[in-house]
């Protein structure tokens, strides 16, 4: 029998949320529904959306497909077990999976193979059948699948490391092999010189194994909160730096903080709009570190007393016949 894979099915990944799983069912089920739809395999689809939503929506078989883990891993679980072809793990139908959560009077007939297979009506005939044949030493040991999340953090952290605390909901088997969920916290150690996107890996944290194999891991996927003050290109760190009017035009000594610490650079005389200037070695933490750029901004103080706005009206008397918007 062909893998089906339920997530991909309602365009989710395998985080997503009860709420998540029903708004995508509803969507598309306005979309394919026979009654409808315009579209050609729209019964086909309808029955494939319905299908995924009744594993989905049900914690209990949502959570036994999860702990099944991916195509790759069934079709090797299958090839493991000869022409036979693939069985459940024993008592995969003890919750309930043979009943359809929809209340189709049919049975499971509607449903795939697949579905049949793992979750219906059929899988009750068949588990004293794999009950014996795990006994026997048919069911494999196989390696859990990786879970993925992602964790947020604050590009200050990539320069000195942190430590953060993650909640998790993961899938744990009992002693019968029967998966649930469970909520779990975790701590995790982020590195220095983390970036975007880069993958965190925790050993044994993600989806637990069949029989005596081991746990899959945990991947998180590192992702930094905007920030206007910074930002971060690769290794490279971006920093927007206020000038006062004379300290772009005049150039000079300017003192500054950055996540690097504070430094002070030397802004050559003759600010141009959208300038940059680097500082070599500062920017995230590597074997060979990333830079600095610095945006300079101009910032013109307000006046608010009669004699800062008596200094402005000087300002302009200095400089007779300057257009502002001729430079545009």
């Amino acid at each position: 029998m062909d893998y089906k894979d339920y997530y991909k099915i309602l365009g989710l990944d395998k985080s997503a949320s009860a709420d998540d799983i029903k708004k995508a069912y509803r969507k598309l089920a306005r979309k394919y529904h026979p009654d409808i739809s315009k579209e050609k395999d729209a019964a086909a689809r309808m029955a494939e959306i319905n299908e995924a939503n009744t594993v989905l929506s049900d914690a209990e078989k949502r959570a036994a497909y999860d702990a099944m883990g991916s195509e790759a891993q069934f079709a090797q679980r299958a090839g493991a077990q000869g022409q036979g072809g693939f069985r459940p793990p024993p008592d995969w139908d003890q919750q309930g999976f043979h009943s359809n959560s929809h209340g189709n009077s049919a049975g499971d007939a509607d449903f795939s193979d697949f579905f049949s297979q793992m979750f219906g009506q059929g899988a009750r005939a068949r588990r004293s059948q794999s009950s014996a044949s795990s006994q026997s030493g048919a069911m494999p040991d196989m390696r859990g699948q990786d879970q993925h999340a992602s964790i947020e953090l604050d590009l200050e952290d990539s320069y000195k490391g942190a430590m953060r605390s993650l909640h998790l909901r993961s899938t744990v088997l009992d002693e019968q092999g029967m998966p649930s969920y469970k909520n779990k916290e975790l701590q995790v150690s982020i590195p220095k010189g983390v970036r975007e996107g880069q993958m965190i890996r925790l050993a044994g944290q993600g989806n637990p194994g069949l029989g005596k194999g081991a746990a899959g891991d945990l991947l998180l996927e590192v992702h930094f909160r905007s920030d206007p003050r910074w930002w971060s290109e690769g290794k490279d760190v971006y920093q927007r730096v206020p000038l006062a009017p004379w300290e772009a035009e005049l150039g000079g000594p300017v003192p500054f903080k950055t996540l690097a610490g504070e430094l002070e650079v030397t802004v050559p005389a003759g600010y141009r709009s959208g300038r940059k200037l680097r500082v070599k070695g500062k920017g995230l933490p590597a074997s060979v570190p990333g830079d600095l750029y610095l945006v300079l901004d101009v910032v013109f103080p307000p006046a608010a007393t009669p004699e800062q706005k008596q200094a402005y009206a000087e300002f302009a008397k200095a400089f007779p016949g300057f257009d502002a918007r001729s430079l545009s």
